[in-house]
C-alpha cells in the first residue's frame, strides 16, 4: 500500500550570541535564494518555512527531511543565524509584531491585533494523501478525534516571553485565539464545507481559505488532507515518528468511513477541545483524556490505545517499527517541553533546541 505523505517544518531565526528570536528572515530568505536554497517566510520576521517534496515512504520522507533541515541551516548560517525547532523558543521576545514585508502578513498582524502580534510560534504540519475529497472532509471528525493525543507527543512549547506557561504546548493555546482555530467539525459534504469557507471569508473574519486553521483539513491545493495540530519539534526522529503517526490515523479514518475498519461515533466537538486542553496542558507528564469514553487515564495508556488504534495501518504501509519506536522514545525520555524545563537556564534550554535541530541533518 502506498499512500503519499509530505511535511511542512517551521523554524525560529536564532541569534547564537544574546539566544534571542531574530527578525531577519528577508535575509535568511534572500541567502538560499543565492544558495539555491527553498525557503519560505512565515507570519513573524523571527521564522521560516521548509517543505519537503511528496513522499511515499517514512525513510524517503526522513532522507528529506534532513536536506530541508540542512538548507534552513545552511541560509541561516549564512545571515549570521542558528534555526530550531520547538513550538515556542524560551527567551524574552518582541512582542510588538514584526511580521514579514507582504501585504498578506502585515494585515493579519494589524487586523488581528495582539493574537497576530504573539504568533511567535512555530508548527508542523503532515499533508496525507487522499485522493476522494468527499472522503477527505468527511474523514476530519474521525481523525480529530486522536489529533490530541498526537499533539501531546509533540509537546515543545512550555515557554512564552522567557516565563513557564505551566502549559506543555502553549504554542497551541495561542494559535486557538484565531477565530477560525480549533478541532474540525462535521460535515455532510464536500460541497458544505467549501459553503462554509465562503461564508467565513465573506464574514471578513478570515481573508481567505488559506486562514481555515482547524487541527485537520482538507489542502487548499492538493489532494490532501492536512493534519496541523502538532509542535514543530527541534529531533528529527520525533519529526518522522508523528508524520507517520499522522499517515496511520488519516488512513485509519478513511477506512472507518469505508468500512474496512471497526468504527466507532466521534466524540462532540466540545470533548475533543477539552482533550486538547488537557494534551496542552501537561503533554505526556500527567493524564489524557482518552477518546473511547471521554475519561482521564494517565498519559502511557492512551498512548498505547492510540498505537493500537493505527496499528493495522502501520503493519501494511511497513512503518511499525519506526513509528512505535518513536514512540517508545518520547514516552521513555520525555518531550521536548520536558527537556526544555530541565535545562538549567533559559539559554541553554535554547542552545538545547539548536543543538538537537541540528543533530539530525
Amino acid at each position: 500500500m502506498t499512500v503519499t505523505i509530505g511535511v511542512e517544518e517551521e523554524f525560529h531565526l536564532v541569534d547564537p550570541q544574546t539566544r534571542r528570536p531574530a527578525a531577519d528572515a528577508e535575509r535568511v530568505v534572500a541567502a538560499a535564494r543565492r544558495l539555491g536554497l527553498d525557503l519560505h517566510p512565515e507570519l513573524q520576521r523571527s521564522a521560516v518555512e521548509v517543505s519537503t517534496p511528496v513522499c511515499a515512504t517514512l525513510p524517503e520522507l526522513r532522507e528529506q527531511l534532513v536536506a530541508q533541515r540542512r538548507a534552513a541551516a545552511a541560509a541561516a548560517a549564512a545571515a549570521g543565524l542558528v534555526v530550531a525547532g520547538a513550538g515556542s523558543l524560551p527567551a524574552p521576545l518582541d512582542l510588538a509584531g514584526q511580521p514579514y514585508p507582504q501585504r498578506r502578513y502585515e494585515w493579519l498582524v494589524t487586523e488581528y491585533a495582539e493574537v497576530g502580534r504573539e504568533q511567535l510560534v512555530c508548527a508542523m504540519q503532515t499533508q496525507v494523501g487522499v485522493a476522494d475529497r468527499e472522503l477527505a472532509v468527511a474523514a476530519l471528525p474521525v481523525v480529530g478525534t486522536w489529533l490530541p493525543v498526537l499533539l501531546a507527543l509533540s509537546a515543545a512549547s512550555p515557554f512564552f516571553d522567557g516565563s513557564d506557561t505551566g502549559y506543555a504546548s502553549y504554542r497551541s493555546v495561542l494559535w486557538s485565539r484565531w477565530p477560525s482555530a480549533g478541532p474540525p467539525l462535521a460535515f455532510s459534504s464536500a460541497a458544505e464545507y467549501d459553503r462554509l469557507v465562503a461564508d467565513l471569508v465573506g464574514s471578513g473574519t478570515v481573508s481567505d481559505p488559506g486562514m481555515v486553521y482547524f487541527d485537520v483539513r482538507p489542502s487548499a491545493r492538493y489532494p490532501t488532507l492536512e493534519v496541523r495540530v502538532c509542535d514543530a519539534v527541534p529531533l528529527l526522529d520525533d519529526a518522522v515518528t508523528l508524520a507517520g503517526l499522522s499517515r496511520a490515523l488519516v488512513v485509519t479514518a478513511t477506512r472507518q468511513l469505508t468500512g474496512t475498519a471497526p468504527a466507532a461515533a466521534p466524540p462532540r466537538p466540545e470533548l475533543v477541545r477539552a482533550a486538547t486542553w488537557r494534551a496542552a496542558r501537561s503533554g505526556l507528564a500527567d493524564v489524557l483524556v482518552d477518546p473511547r469514553d471521554a475519561r482521564a487515564r494517565p498519559a502511557r495508556e492512551v498512548v498505547a490505545a492510540f498505537l493500537e488504534h493505527v496499528r493495522p495501518v502501520l503493519d501494511e504501509l511497513g512503518d511499525t517499527d519506526t513509528v512505535t519506536a518513536g514512540v517508545d522514545s518520547i514516552v521513555a525520555r520525555g518531550t521536548s517541553a520536558d527537556r526544555q524545563r530541565a535545562a538549567p537556564t533559559l539559554a541553554d534550554a535554547v542552545d538545547q533546541l539548536v543543538a538537537e535541530t541540528g543533530a539530525g541533518g
